[in-house]
């Protein structure tokens, strides 16, 4: 009976440290969680807010005014009408299709090659990780003089061929492209590499050595062990590239500005020239919120994907 009691005493006790202590806690996190809640959300308020009016620097009013220059949804109207956006959508969407399996494919070649230990094996791994820390605007300044008439790329061909080659790669709108999306594959597939490579890694090897002692091959072990324990860094490593190429810009822009014409324009490289060029803040906020609303359902996706890998395993 007393010891009833005394459990009756001590248990509202006990309830009250745990939401003073709650309390507490909330607290001390409260400016983070103000913090975080303020650079993620008015951003975003912001660019709707700008994407509903005309308001430009040049009409001499402060953004927060811009609501003088309201005009309803008539930027998102401008937008499915705009063949240049569209262009430049489909062109960023083909540069995705063709370098992300392009990556995909030599980065999945090269974790295959340097799962297993060789001569040489750290010293070739440091070198094919070079590439990902160039910075962008530096890799597009070296393509840009390697497919220059007179560069290197003409070089070499000239040397298999025998006689002068002096092919204008970046004037050229189907070469130019190519030279483009070379660029962007050359430095970033050893970041495909290095994720599916840890990927790899983690595939348990005791798994793999009784699949060999059953007589399966190396194309079943991979095909029935090592691929489905990797879906989840698979769906990783795509995601990543695929959002990151829809934000190309760098190497793109100093190879060849966009051009010939628009030949390379890509969606961030037609955003840079309607904000910085044309001024039109209002149009491009619409722009770059359905980019951020495509990416975002990307992103939905590729989280749903591998919570359904993660279940299935």
């Amino acid at each position: 009976m007393t010891a009833d009691i005394l459990e009756a005493k001590v248990e509202p006790i006990e309830h009250e440290d745990t939401r003073d202590s709650r309390r507490l806690g909330f607290s001390l996190t409260l400016p983070a969680q103000l913090l975080v809640l303020f650079i993620a959300v008015f951003p975003i308020l912001m660019q709707i807010y700008i994407s509903l009016t005309d308001w430009s620097p040049l009409d001499g009013i402060s953004w927060w005014q811009a609501h003088r220059l309201w005009n309803g949804f008539a930027n998102y109207t401008d937008l499915a009408a705009d063949d240049r956006f569209w262009s430049a959508l489909w062109r960023t969407v083909l540069v995705m299709a063709i370098c992300v399996p392009a990556e995909f494919l030599l980065g999945l070649g090269l974790a295959i090659l340097f799962v297993d230990n060789f001569p040489g094996r750290r010293f070739l791994y440091s070198v094919l990780l070079v590439p990902m820390m160039v910075v962008p605007a530096v890799a597009g300044y070296m393509f840009f003089m390697l497919f220059q008439s007179g560069g290197p790329v003409n070089d070499i061909l000239s040397f298999f061929y025998g006689a002068p080659v002096t092919i204008a790669w970046l004037s050229d709108p189907d070469l130019a492209f190519f030279a483009v999306i070379a660029s962007d594959i050359w430095q970033w597939t050893p970041l495909m590499f290095l994720i599916l490579l840890a990927g790899m890694v983690g595939v348990p090897e005791d798994q793999l050595r009784a699949a060999t002692l059953l007589g399966a091959s190396w194309t079943t072990r991979f095909r029935t062990i090592v691929l489905p324990r990797m879906k989840t860094i698979i769906i990783i490593a795509l995601a990543i590239r695929v959002i990151e190429n829809f934000k190309v810009f760098d190497n793109f822009y100093i190879m060849t500005g966009g051009g010939p014409g628009v030949a390379t324009e890509t969606i961030s490289i037609y955003i840079y020239k309607v904000t910085q060029q044309e001024l039109i803040w209002g149009y491009v906020a619409a722009v770059a919120l359905v980019i951020l609303i495509s990416l975002s359902v990307v992103s939905a996706f590729a989280i749903k994907r591998m919570s359904q890998s993660r279940e299935a395993g």
